[in-house]
């Protein structure tokens, strides 16, 4: 345990004896909404997320958030940075760009004078002895067909730390060069357009496997902060003709499915205990759809945010929630209010278990799965129609 976290430890229920890693997910502008939760986390620990973990790691917005951790910023800091890092990260290219006709639709320019200006030439090395914290942040090598972990690990055995010398601001450009939206940094592009959306089992792997032999499997609390999972709703009968023209739908789609699917699968090995014995994980995540914001969150008012018609979360729509992409700026206010939401709920949660908030994976005690992510899987109807010859038969070909 670090020196400064033993009180916060102790408030966040961490046993004395594992390191502590934290881990956040890529998503765009919905980054706003983690940044709530880490606020709050921050209050029930009584510390900064900078003086609480051992290892921070981060995915594209995750990644920008994970940096800024490691320079030494509070949840409240970055919370106030946020807004204009996203407005200086979201600046039109020129008149014609665009994601599909004319990528990529946004310039880096804006954003990387203002990391500059935020971080100056600091390493990953020299940012994390300031504060000494560890830090990983993926971006995927397209050269080499490989993701690559830009990281620092302190006790690690010298000459270990090939990346300690690369700036923090070009490790946390390369992890947001999401394709189409920005121009890769020559190699590199966004972590998360493979399976590192969700960093956790990038972490664990650099920590345990990589790592300098003080981090134990057994011996880990995991804190592992989504950004709201988009749903993909389209009905089953319109899967072989969707909506809209075919390649940007499911570009689109694979891009999202992709990291869901990587995200659920870590959730779920992380979960099965016989396979990661001792691992204390904790998961906060929630699907943006309306099923999981009106069944759990209180209805907070969204009066006074211009992007929607919607007076409330209450009234957001499954197709509008579905549309809330990466860079859509507008949705910035209506991520943070969700954010503030999913605290309350959270709040509120924490006091009918009699624990305190994040101290404790966010899944049903029976079933495992998670209490604010949605999954509407129609089983009984799967099962029925699968052992159906003739529906298979009068299925088109």
């Amino acid at each position: 345990m670090r020196d400064t976290a033993k009180e916060a430890f102790k408030r966040l229920h961490i046993p004395a004896e594992n390191r502590a890693l934290l881990t956040l997910d890529g998503g765009g502008i919905r980054g706003i909404l983690t940044i709530q939760l880490l606020k709050a986390l921050e209050e029930q620990a009584g510390a900064p997320c900078y003086r609480i973990f051992d290892l921070v790691a981060g995915t594209s917005t995750g990644g920008i958030i994970a940096g800024l951790i490691a320079s030494g910023k509070t949840a409240v800091e970055i919370d106030d940075l946020y807004e204009k890092l996203v407005s200086k990260v979201f600046v039109r290219r020129d008149f014609f760009a665009n994601q599909f006709v004319n990528p990529p639709a946004w310039s880096k320019a804006s954003y990387r004078r203002l990391l500059k200006e935020l971080l100056g030439d600091v390493s990953l090395q020299a940012a994390c002895d300031a504060t000494g914290i560890d830090l990983l942040l993926t971006a995927h090598d397209v050269a080499e067909g490989e993701e690559t972990f830009f990281s620092y690990l302190h006790e690690r055995a010298a000459g270990k730390n090939r990346y300690g010398g690369v700036l923090l601001r070009a490790a946390m450009e390369a992890t947001m060069s999401a394709p189409t939206y920005f121009n890769p940094l020559e190699r590199f592009v966004d972590g998360g357009t493979t399976t590192y959306n969700n960093p956790t089992l990038a972490a664990v792997l650099e920590a345990v496997q990589y790592g300098p032999g003080t981090y134990s499997g057994s011996k880990l609390s995991v804190f592992s902060f989504g950004t709201g999972c988009r749903t993909q709703l389209i009905a089953p009968e319109q899967v072989a003709d969707p909506p809209g023209p075919d390649t940007p739908f499911w570009l689109g789609w694979l891009m999202t499915e992709a990291g869901n699917d990587a995200s659920d699968m870590q959730s779920d090995l992380f979960r099965a205990t016989a396979l990661f014995t001792g691992c204390d994980y904790r998961r906060f995540q929630i699907s943006l759809d309306s099923f999981a914001i009106r069944n759990n969150l209180p209805n907070l008012g969204l009066e006074a945010v211009h992007a929607t018609d919607a007076q409330s979360l209450h009234e957001l729509t499954d197709k509008e929630l579905s549309s809330i992409e990466l860079d859509n700026v507008a949705y910035f206010p209506v991520m943070k209010i969700l954010g503030e939401g999913i605290v309350a709920y959270l709040r509120d949660h924490a006091a009918r278990a009699g624990k305190p908030m994040f101290s404790y994976d966010l899944v049903h005690p029976e079933t495992r799965r998670e209490l604010l992510v949605t999954r509407s899987g129609e089983v009984d109807r799967i099962a029925r129609q699968m052992s159906d010859p003739d529906w298979l038969d009068a299925q088109p070909d």
